[in-house]
């Protein structure tokens, strides 16, 4: 009687660890699905590609510095990012992990791309100082994910934030809690803001999550000489 007990329990005992493995396996295969594999065709700047289907793509999770400018100025380390963006990606198979939310207002896909290893083209770029960490509405996985990168990417001064000691340690920024972008405290978009937050300075708003704004905060050399930069 107790061998046949001990041979009914090891029965239950394996068709648990069949069950558990089958249920891993379709979690693996339902995880994976969400990837699509795909090749990029060419590269347009340091956040945006084309796809070999002929669809744009516009990394969710950052926002590299202008290229192409209304100024016809290129913004600092931009062509960075856009070099390396080209030599990571183009002509290359990734896997696409799309957002949540799946295009914005242009029409480009959101997403991210990754190697084989799981790393993402973004954490590469952010890593290296050549992108900011922003936050978008339906982006909030990356959001999360890279802003302790732009963190240590800040503290070593890496890339666009070697820049940051041009600015005095008392530079007045206004944020927008909603949006996490933050503007020059003279800029006319402030009056608009319903939910404000102050930052003493750059670094502050960049530890914080914050963006500069489109509206009044310009990436542009020749910013770094202007009427707002003191001594």
């Amino acid at each position: 009687m107790k061998i046949k007990l001990n041979k009914f329990l090891g029965f239950l005992i394996l068709l648990n660890l069949i069950i558990i493995l089958s249920c891993q396996k379709d979690y693996d295969k339902e995880k994976t699905s969400d990837f699509i594999k795909i090749k990029v065709v060419k590269v347009v700047d340091g956040d945006t590609v084309i796809l070999e289907n002929g669809e744009k793509l516009r990394y969710a999770g950052i926002n590299t510095l202008e290229r192409q400018t209304e100024s016809g100025e290129v913004e600092p380390f931009a062509e960075e990012a856009y070099q390396l963006n080209k030599n990571l990606v183009e002509g290359k198979e990734l896997y696409l992990e799309l957002s949540f939310r799946e295009k914005d207002i242009y029409g480009r896909l959101l997403g991210e791309l990754y190697f084989e290893n799981g790393t993402t083209v973004s954490e590469i770029l952010v890593q290296k100082g050549l992108a900011l960490v922003c936050y978008y509405p339906g982006n909030n996985k990356y959001y999360e994910k890279y802003l302790p990168l732009q963190k240590e990417a800040l503290k070593q001064r890496k890339g666009i934030f070697s820049l940051i000691d041009r600015f005095p340690k008392n530079f007045p920024l206004v944020g927008n809690q909603n949006s996490k972008r933050f503007h020059l405290s003279d800029c006319k978009e402030v009056k608009k803001i319903k939910k404000k937050i102050s930052f003493k300075n750059l670094e502050e708003a960049f530890l914080k999550g914050y963006c500069p704004s489109r509206e009044c905060f310009k990436f542009r050399s020749n910013f770094f000489n202007s009427s707002h930069i003191g001594t």
